[in-house]
């Protein structure tokens, strides 16, 4: 039976002090519940509304508002009649604490399934490789593992697995991230030119000069790409060539090929459907090799689940000979 230990006198200046005499560092945190009194009324703009989704009584919501607006001495609604508007301060802290609620529901969601209550497993990819290459394979992964669920969130940059609630990462790079353990799926070999067969159809001049009358379209995270091209093709890269739209995303990019708007460097693996379809054509032949793959890392320090192993295993089988000609 545990015993009542006694209570801690009060620091100077009235904060609380730990067992051990140090302070607390989250006493500036206010109590959970006032946040998501005040996130509720906010996101619904009514505190009956509010109060409605939390189970309370309209009172007691406005009294949990009142008291975060007073510990924080900042005005966070205006309220006229019966309609309450959000300051700019209020606007700015509601979506801030609406995040913070997400990832805490987030992380106790992964808590909870890593500790017993099925298994799941949490991936972060890019959404090119997500939409195109992943997806569509996953439900013979659910064939094989029904009992496993996999969900996925997009990530365009590295990060750091402590900071994000992701048990792997499948990503373009050129390596393994540090802190990271993981494997190579597959190496992306090259960048071919694309665009629509009836731009193709255009009576086109010899050799890699050949584009210098088409648009060119450009991915943003790859900015140096077709001059990386003309550079490999001993071609001119001029203002003609480097002025064209840029896309966030490989997917924007093969839309707006399709669409008939200019011609785009992508990886083979990726055209290559389209391309035996005819739905895509290579205006020249000439393509740009490339160092770079796709990987999928787990962190150093953490042992993997079994539902993660599984996954992993998954995934290079999926991958075997992908981008080979």
């Amino acid at each position: 039976m545990l015993r009542r230990g006694k209570r801690s006198a009060p620091a100077r200046g009235g904060e609380p002090r730990r067992q051990d005499g140090s302070r607390s560092m989250r006493n500036g945190i206010p109590n959970l519940s006032a946040l998501q009194a005040f996130e509720a009324s906010a996101r619904l703009g009514s505190f009956s509304r509010a109060a409605e989704e939390l189970s309370l009584t309209h009172s007691a919501v406005y009294r949990q508002v009142a008291s975060l607006e007073s510990r924080l001495g900042v005005q966070l609604f205006t309220r006229v009649r019966r309609r309450i508007v959000l300051t700019d301060h209020g606007a700015e802290y509601a979506g801030r604490i609406r995040h913070h609620l997400d990832q805490i529901e987030k992380d106790t969601f992964g808590l909870v399934s890593r500790t017993g209550m099925g298994r799941s497993i949490h991936i972060a990819v890019v959404p090119t490789l997500a939409t195109t290459w992943l997806i569509p394979r996953l439900a013979d992964f659910q064939r094989e593992h029904g009992d496993i669920t996999v969900s996925l969130s997009v990530r365009t940059l590295p990060f750091q697995f402590k900071d994000q609630p992701f048990d792997g990462a499948l990503y373009h790079g050129d390596g393994l991230w540090p802190g990271t353990q993981g494997v190579l799926l597959f190496p992306e070999r090259e960048l071919v030119p694309v665009c629509a067969p009836e731009l193709a159809a255009r009576p086109l001049e010899p050799g890699a000069g050949a584009l210098a009358g088409m648009t060119h379209l450009h991915l943003a995270s790859r900015p140096d790409a077709w001059r990386q091209w003309y550079g490999a093709n001993g071609c001119l890269y001029g203002p003609q060539a480097a002025g064209g739209p840029r896309y966030e995303l490989f997917t924007m990019v093969m839309a707006a090929v399709q669409a008939g708007l200019g011609v785009g460097l992508m990886p083979r693996f990726l055209a290559q459907p389209a391309l035996d379809q005819g739905t895509l054509a290579m205006p020249v032949p000439q393509a740009l090799a490339v160092s770079q793959g796709y990987y999928f890392g787990y962190p150093l320090r953490s042992e993997r689940s079994e539902a993660l192993k599984l996954f992993e295993t998954w995934l290079k089988a999926a991958a075997a000979g992908v981008g080979e000609r």
